[in-house]
């Protein structure tokens, strides 16, 4: 990222229980917050196709999410695109990663839900997904300035803020409504300096067990903050914070042992890091890419996918059991590569690249190989970021 410069399983859901400890706050929240009339309850979203990929355009006037049809092969087929009814935004000094960020639109493939920031507006946009088509159902407020980043566990949602210092907004599912949660907020108090798109947090994310929330500072903290949650999903007051010096971790994913893989932009990495469920987390391995601005992530069996935005290229990995990253390579990609996202099936993998506003399609070959299947251009997208697939 500073190198271009110019860049599970859900938990039981427990409704009646976290209801009455959030208390009358919330039921005159939901209120405030209820979906339009008509809209269908999220837990009776129907299923059209099991395989749709949802593209973030971020575009500033009007932001949009774009849902491709996934054809048999892989590739992206005929597109609609869906208003989220708000804006995008552009951190200054970005060019290739508007949002400098990771995670922000996320599918919860469990509850056909879909869910977008919109930096530009301090929202949050609800999707309900019926197959490759979107039914907008809520847009609520962030509680802080500039999101970039969403995450779900069960009925909970987080929502990271990157300006002002930072923070993280909860929110619960009460019914069919989606409520921003008392008790639930929490400043970063990150230090603000220039330029702004390497000095914001760049993820917000649920370990798998759902009892832990994790945040990436970038170069605002060179830090890894994990809050443990309590049993209805509170925040603790203050975060367990894991110094990386100069690393500026970006994003992350976790591998199918649970180990939290985060990449490095500073050293240009992929740092493995054990969490435990105090919030402390313990590094066991660093494995550099010898590209340029390593910030994104996404894993897929037992395979990891670094994107460097500055060197158009994803680095692959395969993840041992019990040892380090085994390197696999790199693979081309269009200019800019960005936020990526692969199939539920593990045979695809799609990466938003920001430069044109492509996202490149690729085949998950055996041994981890990527082997090119087509491109789409998103309507709007230049600079983009925000990418999820069934």
């Amino acid at each position: 990222m500073p190198s271009i410069a110019r860049r599970t399983r859900p938990g039981r859901t427990r409704r009646t229980t976290r209801a009455a400890a959030i208390g009358a706050a919330v039921a005159a929240a939901a209120v405030m917050a209820a979906p339009a009339a008509g809209a269908a309850a999220p837990q009776h979203a129907t299923v059209r196709d099991s395989a749709p990929v949802f593209v973030q355009s971020d575009n500033p006037t009007a932001n949009t999410v774009v849902a491709y049809h996934r054809n048999r092969d892989g590739s992206l087929g005929g597109h609609e695109v869906y208003p989220t009814g708000g804006r995008g935004g552009v951190l200054d000094g970005s060019v290739v990663d508007h949002l400098a960020s990771q995670g922000s639109l996320t599918y919860d493939r469990d509850r056909h839900l879909l869910y977008a920031v919109n930096a530009g507006s301090d929202s949050v946009t609800v999707f309900a997904v019926h197959g490759d088509r979107l039914e907008r159902l809520q847009v609520l407020p962030s509680g802080g300035d500039f999101p970039v980043s969403v995450t779900a566990h069960g009925d909970q949602v987080y929502v990271l803020n990157a300006r002002s210092g930072g923070s993280v907004q909860g929110y619960v599912w009460i019914g069919s409504r989606l409520v921003q949660a008392p008790g639930r907020h929490r400043e970063l108090h990150l230090t603000e300096a220039s330029p702004e798109f390497t000095h914001t947090p760049g993820q917000v994310g649920f370990t798998p067990d759902g009892s832990n929330l994790v945040v990436t500072t970038k170069a605002a903290d060179n830090s890894i903050e994990v809050f443990p949650l309590d049993s209805a999903g509170a925040p603790a007051a203050r975060p367990v914070v894991t110094p990386t010096p100069d690393a500026v971790p970006f994003g992350f994913t976790f591998d199918q042992a649970g180990r939290l893989q985060v990449t490095y932009a500073g050293p240009n990495a992929v740092a493995t890091f054990t969490v435990h469920r105090d919030g402390t987390l313990h590094q066991v391995g660093q494995v550099a890419t010898g590209q340029m601005a390593t910030c994104w992530i996404v894993a897929t069996g037992d395979h990891l996918y670094a994107s460097n935005a500055g060197s158009a290229t994803l680095s692959g990995y395969r993840v041992e059991p019990h040892g380090p990253l085994t390197p696999l390579g790199t693979t081309p990609t269009d200019g800019g590569t960005v936020d990526a996202a692969a199939s539920s099936d593990g045979r695809t993998v799609y990466v938003q690249t920001g430069a044109q506003g492509i996202v490149d399609e690729f085949r998950v070959g055996h041994g981890g190989s990527l082997t090119p299947i087509g491109s789409v251009t998103v309507p709007g997208a230049v600079g983009g970021e925000g990418i999820a697939a069934g």
